[in-house]
């Protein structure tokens, strides 16, 4: 199995690959971005010499795994993030507009949101509490990372020509202020800063080839999923269980737009995924929101396992609120105003 991840090394961010217990680095300056601009077939190539050329010579270039610190494995361009089960939604409408039932409108084509890329954080790493949060939340997904395929501009792909821009998956965990999450998204737009505080990708990317055997005929792979706070089991699904295939998601996400290398797009929450939609289910805020010192592990089978502790809330007050103010007629000059 080929794992693209990057690691703190003494205090040096390097790139390369993971083979059992060992961690293998690329060349200085090189990273996990250069090889998604290479593309998954060369990829693969350089890790087998890479690997099989530090085992004949015994190179001690080859770290112990468990001397390294693991980072988000990638830096990405953009991320999307789609919300593509069925019960997810079901359970998540119940707890914000108390309707049951999933809207018609999710049925008819996949939706995403953009999310910030500069935020994301790697397995170990804590995550403060933002501002203003009282309602702590997790989202446990999986998310396809984009590669280069040879002599496509990555733009209005069919399903099949997407298939071959996946290079490889990842544990993503979509970390939410719900309570702001709430509020914005009463104005019909967002999240924005429920969501844009944090996100951890990892431990590392499995390259696309692990999973061909786990594709049913439609493309779904049917990996299981789950999620644990302070070790007991809150949910657990099948990727399976989405509304399309990831092969799709990227399909639509490239319609009259692009995706390129270096691209992640997030499953969005599986079932019983997220303390937010049990909320909805139970009638009640049960299991509570994170607290600080709380730890919370994510793991989807073939890929691996994610841990996070919540830290410490940022005692701020970020609303700058609105100042109402007399409506001006169209006509009005506000430059001669301006000039007195």
């Amino acid at each position: 199995m080929v794992k693209i991840a990057r690691w703190n090394d003494g205090g040096e961010v390097r790139s390369g690959f993971i083979h059992e217990d060992r961690a293998y680095p690329l060349p200085a300056g090189q990273t996990v971005n250069d090889l998604l601009d290479e593309g998954l077939e060369e990829t693969l190539a350089l890790a087998e010499r890479t690997i099989g050329g530090a085992a004949a010579t015994g190179d001690g270039a080859a770290h112990p795994l468990s001397g390294v610190v693991l980072l988000a494995p990638l830096v990405p361009a953009t991320l999307r993030d789609f919300v593509a089960f069925e019960e997810h939604v079901e359970g998540m409408r119940i707890s914000i507009d108390g309707a049951a039932g999933v809207m018609e409108e999710w049925y008819q084509a996949p939706t995403f949101y953009f999310s910030n890329p500069h935020t994301i954080r790697g397995t170990g790493e804590e995550i403060p509490i933002p501002a203003g949060c009282s309602q702590l939340d997790f989202e446990t997904e999986v998310a396809a990372v984009i590669g280069r395929a040879p002599g496509s501009s990555g733009t209005n792909l069919s399903a099949e020509q997407a298939q071959r821009h996946i290079f490889g998956y990842t544990v993503f965990n979509d970390w939410s202020a719900r309570d702001l999450q709430r509020r914005e998204m009463k104005v019909s737009l967002g999240p924005c800063k429920g969501k844009d505080f944090a996100g951890t990708l990892g431990p590392w990317i499995v390259t696309a080839d692990e999973f061909t055997d786990r594709q049913d005929a439609d493309g779904f792979l049917g990996l299981r999923m789950s999620v644990d706070v302070n070790g007991s089991r809150v949910g657990e699904d099948l990727l399976s269980n989405m509304g399309w295939p990831f092969a799709e998601l990227v399909a639509y996400a490239s319609q009259d737009s692009v995706v390129l290398p270096g691209d992640v797009l997030g499953s969005g929450t599986c079932g019983s995924g997220c303390l937010a939609e049990l909320w909805g289910r139970h009638g009640s805020q049960t299991p509570l929101p994170l607290q600080t010192g709380d730890t919370v592990s994510m793991t989807v089978e073939g890929i691996g396992t994610i841990t996070n502790t919540v830290g410490t809330r940022r005692e701020a007050s970020t609303l700058v609120r609105a100042r109402p103010r007399q409506r001006l007629p169209r006509s009005y000059d506000g430059a001669a105003a301006a000039r007195g």
